[in-house]
């Protein structure tokens, strides 16, 4: 079966809704663009794509360095993979395919057109609500996005079946689609989805296949619990005012004169009450229990997906 060595996921470079949120105020989420910077950083993680399948050769007849490009079809994807391609595509011996994937866009997070109060209650409600199950009005929570990746991996399951499927898969993505897919994937609770913090951008994940066929998250991931509980609060600060700027189509010119205190508050409140029932966990059970996150249970206990019988 050809299943893939290696799939990496990678979230696309720095866009002009990261740095001026006005740009949503007449561009579509869908259209918006990357920056100089972000066209760096893509072209950057090309080169690092580069090296990475310099030290493939052949090995059975296969060629090692074949590359399936999965992206979205927002534009920053598209304009991501195509930066990273320009990095391998002079490769000696690289074969490399790029396919579109609508299951593959980011969150949807509607059109959010509320006052600044309408918006406090919101992400208000969010926060104590969870953001894995929260639906955005008009729009959608990750719990919807969690479903749509697992009609698309039934897709990848089906195509691991061709005999020749390239050495390494390549998912060009958004950064909480691509936390959702290592969820779906290693089969993590919500709580685990929820613990986890954004992925920088142009960051390569890296998931390899073990003897067993299971594979392995060789790229360790960032957690709130990483973080000291004195620099909680300062990370969802800078976070959340990022968030709230990019989902009211920057209706809130200056976040600081909004009472988003409270918002702030609620959030921390509730990543400390789960950080509180982890840790009671882990107390309780220290001798029997084994982190989710780790390195090792994410191939041997959660990384089961089997296709032996997809399509049967």
């Amino acid at each position: 079966m050809g299943k893939p060595k290696y799939i990496l996921l990678v979230r696309h470079g720095e866009s002009e809704g990261n740095c001026d949120k006005s740009v949503n105020r007449h561009t579509p989420n869908h259209k918006i663009c990357l920056t100089s910077q972000g066209h760096e950083q893509a072209r950057r993680a090309g080169l690092v794509l580069r090296e990475f399948l310099e030290q493939f050769g052949e090995k059975d007849g296969v060629n090692a360095r074949s590359v399936l490009f999965y992206t979205s079809p927002y534009l920053r994807a598209r304009q991501t993979c195509h930066d990273i391609i320009e990095g391998i595509k002079d490769l000696e011996g690289v074969q490399y395919q790029v396919k579109e994937e609508a299951r593959m866009r980011e969150q949807d997070f509607g059109n959010f057109q509320s006052t600044p109060e309408e918006m406090e209650k919101i992400w208000a409600q969010r926060a104590h609500y969870g953001h894995f199950f929260f639906r955005i009005p008009h729009g959608e929570s990750a719990a919807d996005v969690y479903d749509r990746i697992a009609s698309f991996n039934e897709t990848l399951f089906r195509q691991f079946h061709q005999d020749k499927f390239p050495n390494v898969l390549v998912l060009v993505t958004h950064g909480i689609w691509a936390r959702v897919f290592l969820m779906k994937w290693f089969r993590w609770s919500y709580e685990d989805f929820e613990s986890l913090r954004n992925i920088p951008h142009c960051h390569f994940l890296i998931m390899k296949q073990q003897k067993t066929g299971r594979y392995l998250l060789k790229t360790p991931l960032k957690t709130w619990d990483d973080l000291r509980d004195s620099d909680v609060e300062e990370e969802i600060s800078k976070e959340f005012t990022q968030e709230v700027n990019f989902n009211s189509m920057n209706k809130l010119d200056n976040p600081d004169d909004m009472d988003i205190h409270s918002i702030i508050r609620a959030q921390v409140e509730a990543i400390e009450e789960n950080r509180h029932k982890d840790r009671q966990i882990r107390e309780n059970y220290k001798n029997t229990l084994v982190n989710k996150l780790s390195q090792a249970d994410q191939s041997l206990q959660n990384s089961t997906e089997d296709v032996s019988n997809v399509g049967n």
